[in-house]
């Protein structure tokens, strides 16, 4: 059941007081009252009635079906209320329940004061008699309630030393050794006990003559007296159960306790209220219960005083104005005011002034028979006297009778009892009479529906009216404006639990009426016109509950009532708008009546009013502020914030999140993640054009004045931030585009902003740390980069294959540049900036914007990232107005893998620390065509769609996180300033040594090189109209003259070990163009043997810049190649500087001249040494800027294939065969290749070297690739693949030999001898020759040398064909010839194929051979389809002639 004062069935509720005694903490007191409020729905039923026969007036046995329903209220009545009854009975308490806690029973004593009952051997026990004690003092203090009792909860007694409990007191065990009936018993026990003590009460009642109404001035003293009792004298309790002894309780330190405190320890209610008492001592009262004089009721006001008693010689005012007869407070002397009651008629009071008692009377016994359950039993009684108040013009008793009446048919129909409605109840008009009478199967209605509730929901509308008009008429006694507001507000209650109920009265209507349970759905402003009661009805009932604007007619809480309770009405049916402005209202009424009452409470503490925002709480002990109001934190919380919230929302104001407004600050971190920060963003867009802006801030003004008042401090910094969120534009502005300016002035930011921080850093000094407001710009983070890191802490990339295969190949890696080096290709920069080192700081770059005019002080701001451990560190910072500012931070990655920056957690000053989203891009809603809604559905509705507006894109920063590596610097070198001077063909070594930085050891050591000559011939490499021979020129130099290399190092020295330093030698090379170098260090910890190295791994890099300078040494200014005619003896040889020749002179057949024109251009002399790889070696002086001539006897060259493709030493270009990309003819490309093979033959057989004699010692190579040969050198320097040697004989066979020349011979006239020609065949293939033998005569014209057919006779022919010669072999042709004259004659030949020879097949079956592929027409193309060629003997044959003597 709902514990709403408003419900409709409220006046048959049992108001019960519930106090904490004894030592007990406010959250386990709380959850008591939690626990007795599960069972506060008592069914008759369940209660056992009491066996005596003078209180069995209200025995539950009369009716079982009934069920007493209990109001159980923590907090004293305000005298506005008290003074209601007998009128209002349900007003005042008629139980007390004292609740405390049995956990606290053997920690500490409740009570320093000896226990009158004797010495007690346990601290619990000690404790139980103290709380018997407290219960006599609540009796004492609470005379006018029937029933009081002290449960113990959470009391587990041990066995073996059980504590008597008195009477009084009940133990209720802890709530897991508790049944489910166990808090139903103990209701159902104090039920009885209050049941029983109600005869009493009624008794009383029907014992007066008169019931004065509410509002009107007592006609008999002892009506409308105290309700607690003011005196030291309890001999005037009402409850009757026990009589007061004369015995005297020792002081209690009860009265003299704080007024702070006696909300926990004893009730002692405010000074300015007539009731409640610090220094009652009533004494103990016997153990068996005194006899009653209600056994046999008074008939006088002299029996009335002698059976209660009276203490005239009291002389204190409150004594002389005592309660009821038979209550609290005593009696008037007994010859006053003598009337009696047995004497009505015509000598007694006059007719009209006996039926009004009598009928209020049993009105007023009709109210309690519907508080105890005895619904029927009060029916009857209500009906009586709302027929005697009828007759007599009683207007406001006959409308209190009607409203209970209406309550019983109520409960009666929610019980499924069947009833007819009274006539009192049916409406005085003829016509609705008599439709009535004719029965309600004649009207329209459900036909399940029963035919009383059809009658009784016909009839409700105008009932209630009529009721209304009842209290509202003017007569001699008027209701007081609280109880007609408030019962217009049940009614109204009423009908709108019907109204929701589709207009029927139902099971489920009257749930919702008696039980009040919440309706499932919200109603709109749509029209429910077919519904009776309509909206409109109730809503003009309601509205005559306004309370006027006098303020002496109602208290501030009073009016707060029934203010609220107006609202609650309006927002059920749906009338927002009207609820809103009933809510404006109250806000206004609350902030005097909470500003009057901090004055009050600030005066009370003797400390002025302006202090009373800190002093109040902090001597109340108040968390939040509501202390000035004694409210509870729980009233603060979820009562006051609920309250205003629905007033903001109902107006449209941006707030944070309704949903996060109660919960704790753990579940709003659970709030700040993407999603819910984009759904918060586009409903406050959504809700931000709804509404007017004036009215928001206006409403928002007055929730801070509100707050502030109160005090509450929660509520100042949520209203506050609320006001500046709402007067924001919302929106991220971007550059120079959309204006985000506030639409409050400057001034008030800058309050509102000293108001959040203000009040924060007061409730941080109260130790209300958990306060906080909410930061009022979303977009607060535009943007987060990552500073690059230092180049030489940048880790690289690199997959595993790529490690395998430098491995594989370290020695090359080092060396040669054509093998692929994945560490001189740049990095991807995309990777290596998103890339960290565990334990290694990195700087981040963060970009904050204020749309506000004010300073935004961030007291802390620090990364916010997922994934891989991660610290960043905290920083502060203010934002100036209306700006953006960029601020710096570091952040570590604790451990390696996977990490994503998200956002930032900011703590600005006044606020809650919260995580900010990044949002890079400008937003701003769209601002369509507004559509015609009606009321708060419109804004509900747009809600529930797709936000209209452009999406929000967040941004993070991906970012992966590597073990830690070592960090490598370079400590020295060798080098000083790291620059070198060298010469041409010079090779110089020098050291680097590195160190070791860091606590992690580098196991992988890679170097690599780079120099200012790799830059130009990569270039010459690209180029398509490079030839072959130059590319392998470029090639060459790039792969074998390296200007910079690491000299042979052990692998077990590539490492260095944390805090280690290892050196390396380096050897450097001078040549042309090189003016910087670089050496390259990739270094790694692995921690694992390569093989087990995952997909990928990291590197980073050191490198030393060297600055080089390389100076001309020894220059090829020219040269050339001539043949050796004849023999060179070897003295000469010797003479020109030559080593180590051969014995015998040097032959034209073997050798040939290579004449070097050497320059020195150093200026110091140099000794130039020239070698072949025979031995032959020449050294050479020459003087500085001096060229001297060098010759140089180098071997003839054979070479089996002079036209094979040109090599590329680059392994991507080593193709098959390589076409130049220029068109030459096939001539010249023979001609190139001859040239290009034959140079190489030379370089290879040919060094040089050379030497400084004065100066500094330098010694280098000469570089001898500038050789370029031409076609008549080519001739000089190769040997030809069919060699032709000419020799003549004699006729016997033997040489003629001529001792002047080695080539002549000598023949006799007319005298036989014999021509022998040798062909030798050096390829590797056989041929087809063709000889041809020339004899000519010497030494003359060719036309006259040819011209000797007179002169020489041959045998034979002299062209012969040859059979086949084959590969690496010889062939002789003789050639017989006579000389016929005296002279000289020269005789040479030449071979010529006569055919091409082509291999025979493998197989001797006949293969069909394969069309010629594209290779073979590639080389046709290149160098020509293949064809014979012919040879010619190198030199002739000359033979002399003679006579013999």
């Amino acid at each position: 059941m709902s514990l709403d004062s408003m419900l409709p069935v409220a006046p048959a509720r049992v108001r019960a007081l519930v106090l904490p005694v004894g030592q007990i903490k406010r959250e386990r007191f709380s959850s008591f009252v939690q626990r007795l409020n599960e069972e506060h729905v008592v069914h008759l039923r369940d209660i056992s009635a009491d066996g005596r026969p003078n209180r069995n007036m209200f025995s539950p046995l009369a009716f079982p079906d009934g069920a007493m329903f209990y109001d159980l209220i923590t907090y004293v009545p305000p005298p506005s209320h008290l003074a209601l009854a007998p009128f209002e009975l349900f007003r005042e308490p008629l139980a007390l329940i004292a609740i405390a806690d049995g956990q606290e029973l053997e920690n500490v004593a409740f009570s320093k004061r000896q226990s009158a009952n004797g010495y007690a051997p346990t601290m619990a026990e000690r404790n139980i008699r103290t709380l018997y004690q407290e219960l006599e003092e609540l009796r004492d203090a609470y005379p006018k309630i029937l029933a009081h009792q002290v449960l113990i909860f959470d009391y587990a007694p041990q066995t073996e030393s059980t504590v008597p409990i008195p009477e009084g007191i009940k133990t209720v065990p802890t709530l897991e050794k508790s049944k489910r009936t166990t808090i139903k018993t103990i209701m159902c026990d104090i039920s009885s006990l209050l049941l029983a003590e109600m005869t009493t009460l009624a008794k009383s009642f029907e014992g007066m003559t008169a019931i004065d109404s509410p509002g009107q001035a007592p006609t008999r003293p002892g009506l409308n007296g105290s309700w607690a009792s003011d005196d030291a004298n309890p001999s005037g309790r009402r409850n009757s159960q026990y009589a007061v002894s004369s015995v005297t309780r020792s002081a209690s330190t009860s009265g003299a306790m704080d007024r702070s405190q006696a909300r926990m320890s004893m009730p002692v209610p405010f000074k300015s209220l007539p009731f409640g008492s610090g220094n009652s001592t009533p004494s103990g009262r016997p153990t068996t219960p005194v006899r009653s004089g209600l056994s046999n009721p008074p008939t006088t006001f002299e029996d009335i005083a002698s059976v209660n008693g009276s203490n005239s010689d009291v002389t204190s005012p409150d004594s002389q104005t005592p309660t009821r007869p038979g209550s609290a407070g005593g009696m008037k002397p007994a010859n006053q005011d003598k009337v009696s009651v047995q004497g009505f008629g015509p000598g007694g009071l006059n007719e009209r002034w006996r039926n009004k008692g009598r009928g209020r009377i049993t009105i007023l016994v009709g109210s309690m028979y519907l508080q105890a359950g005895r619904w029927t039993d009060a029916l009857k009684e209500l009906i009586e006297g709302a027929t005697v108040a009828k007759s007599i013009n009683d207007h406001l008793w006959h409308g209190k009778a009607l409203e209970l009446i209406t309550i019983c048919l109520l409960l009666l129909g929610w019980i499924g009892v069947e009833f007819q409605v009274p006539t009192i109840c049916l409406p005085t008009n003829d016509k609705t009479i008599s439709s009535i009478s004719k029965g309600p199967e004649e009207q329209e209605g459900d036909p399940n529906q029963p035919k009383h509730l059809r009658t009784l929901q016909s009839i409700l509308p105008e009932l209630l009216e009529r009721i209304v008009g009842l209290y509202s008429r003017i007569s001699g006694e008027q209701l007081p404006p609280l109880p007609l507001s408030e019962s217009i507000i049940r009614f109204c209650t009423l009908l709108t639990g019907l109204h929701l109920c589709e207009g029927k009265l139902d099971k489920e209507s009257l749930n919702r009426i008696v039980l009040g349970k919440l309706p499932t759905k919200v109603l709109t402003t749509s029209p429910r016109l077919i519904i009776s009661p309509p909206r409109a009805q109730i809503a003009t009932l309601l509205f005559k509950a306004f309370p006027s604007s006098a303020p002496e007619l109602l208290t501030t809480v009073d009016r707060a009532i029934i203010l609220s309770g107006i609202s609650s009405v309006l927002g059920l049916i749906g009338f927002h708008r009207k609820k809103a402005m009933v809510v404006r209202e109250l806000v206004s009424v609350l902030i005097g009546g909470l500003v009057e009452a901090r004055t009050r409470g600030a005066a009370e503490v003797g400390i002025h009013p302006a202090a009373g925002l800190v002093a109040l709480n902090s001597i109340n002990g108040h968390g939040n502020g509501a202390g000035a109001l004694e409210l509870s934190e729980g009233d603060i919380e979820y009562g006051i914030h609920a309250f205003l919230g629905s007033l903001c929302k109902i107006y449209g104001v941006v707030s944070f999140d309704d949903a996060l407004a109660e919960v704790s600050d753990e579940s709003r971190r659970t709030s700040d993640t993407d999603e819910q920060v984009i759904s918060r963003i586009q409903q406050q867009s959504i809700v931000r054009q709804f509404g007017m802006k004036d009215i928001k801030l206006s409403v928002l003004r007055a929730c801070i004045n509100f707050s502030e008042a109160l005090p509450d401090f929660n509520g100042v910094l949520n209203f506050s931030s609320d006001l500046l969120r709402t007067a924001g534009s919302g929106v991220a502005p971007g550059p120079r585009r959309e204006d985000a300016a506030p639409i409050i002035s400057r001034d008030e930011q800058i309050r509102l902003a000293n108001n959040i921080s203000k009040t924060s850093d007061l409730s941080q000094r109260l130790g209300l740390s958990h306060l906080s407001a909410e930061y009022w710009d979303e977009f607060l983070v535009r943007g987060i980069t990552l500073d690059p890191l230092p180049t030489t802490r940048t880790p690289i990339l690199h997959s595993k294959n790529v490690l395998l295969g430098v491995t594989t190949a370290r020695t090359s890696q080092d060396v040669n540049p054509f093998i692929y080096n994945p560490f001189l290709r740049a990095a991807d920069k995309a990777v290596v900036e998103r890339t960290l080192i565990a334990g290694e700081p990195a700087n981040f770059r963060i970009t904050l914007q204020n749309p506000y005019e004010i300073d935004v002080d961030i007291e802390s701001i620090k990364l916010d990232a997922e994934g891989a451990d991660f610290e960043s560190s905290v920083s502060t910072t203010v934002i100036g107005p209306y700006r953006t500012q960029i601020l710096k931070l570091s952040g570590t990655p604790k451990a390696a893998g996977s990490l994503k920056i998200t956002g930032a957690l900011v703590k600005v000053r006044g606020c809650r620390e919260r995580r900010f989203p990044i949002f890079p891009h400008p937003w701003a809603p769209d601002t369509e065509t507004k559509i015609k809604g009606i009321g708060l559905a419109s804004l509900e509705q747009n809600k529930t769609l797709p936000f209209p507006g452009p999406p929000l894109k967040l941004d993070n920063i991906g970012l992966s996180v590597i073990s830690a590596q070592p960090v490598i610097v370079i400590k020295s070198t060798t080098l000083f300033q790291s620059s070198v001077m060298i010469l041409e063909g010079e090779r110089q070594v020098f050291s680097v040594t590195f160190q070791n930085l860091s606590s992690t050891p580098a196991d992988l050591l890679l170097f690599s090189f780079q120099d200012s000559t790799q830059g130009p011939l990569q270039t010459a490499l690209t180029s398509r109209d490079a030839t072959p021979a130059e590319l392998y020129e470029y090639e060459l130099i790039l792969a074998r003259k390296q200007a910079l290399k690491l000299r042979k190092v052990d692998e077990s020295k590539r490492y260095i070990a944390p805090g280690g330093t290892a050196t390396f030698d380096f050897e450097i090379l001078g040549k042309p163009g090189l003016t910087n170098g670089t050496i390259q260090l990739d270094y790694a910890h692995l921690g694992v043997p390569q093989s087990e190295i995952n997909d990928q791994f990291h590197t980073r890099q050191v490198c030393l810049d060297l600055t080089i300078t390389v100076n001309a040494s020894v220059e090829l200014a020219r040269m050339d190649v001539l043949p050796i005619k004849g023999e060179v003896p070897r003295p000469i040889w010797t003479r020109l500087g030559a080593e180590a020749v051969e014995s015998e002179p040097l032959s034209d057949e073997k050798y040939c001249l290579l004449l070097l024109d050497l320059r020195n251009a150093w200026p110091s002399d140099m000794q130039v040494c020239l070698e072949a790889d025979n031995g032959i070696m020449i050294k050479e002086h020459i003087l500085p800027g001096n060229t001297n001539r060098v010759i140089f006897p180098v071997p003839r060259v054979y070479i089996d294939d002079p036209h094979a493709s040109i090599p590329a030493l680059n392994p991507s270009r080593q193709r098959q065969f390589v076409v130049s990309s220029s068109k030459i003819t096939p001539e010249i490309e023979r001609g190139n290749r001859e040239a290009f093979w034959y140079r190489e033959k030379i370089l290879e057989k040919l060094s040089g070297s050379w030497k400084t004699l004065s100066g500094p010692a330098r010694q280098g190579s000469i570089e001898l690739r500038g050789i370029r040969l031409a076609p008549r050198m080519i001739e000089a320097i190769k040997i030809d693949e069919v060699g032709i040697d000419i020799s003549v004989e004699d006729a016997q066979g033997g040489i003629a030999t001529n001792p002047s020349s080695r080539d002549s011979h000598t023949v006799f006239t007319d005298e036989f001898a014999q021509i022998r020609v040798v062909v030798t065949n050096r390829m590797d293939e056989p041929i087809y020759p063709t000889l041809r033998v020339l004899p000519s005569l010497c030494h003359r014209p060719p036309n006259v040398a040819l011209d000797f057919t007179r002169k020489f006779a041959w045998n034979g022919t002299l062209q012969q064909t040859l059979p086949l010669v084959p590969a690496k072999s010889m062939t002789e042709v003789v050639v017989g010839a006579v000389a016929l004259c005296r002279g000289e004659f020269e005789i040479s030949a030449s071979v010529e194929e006569t055919r091409l020879w082509t291999p025979p097949t493998a197989s001797k079956e006949p293969v069909t051979r394969r069309e010629r592929s594209d290779t073979e027409i590639m080389m046709d193309a290149v160098l020509g389809a293949k064809e014979r060629r012919i040879w010619h003997s190198r030199r002739p044959c000359f033979v002399s002639v003679r006579d013999r003597d």
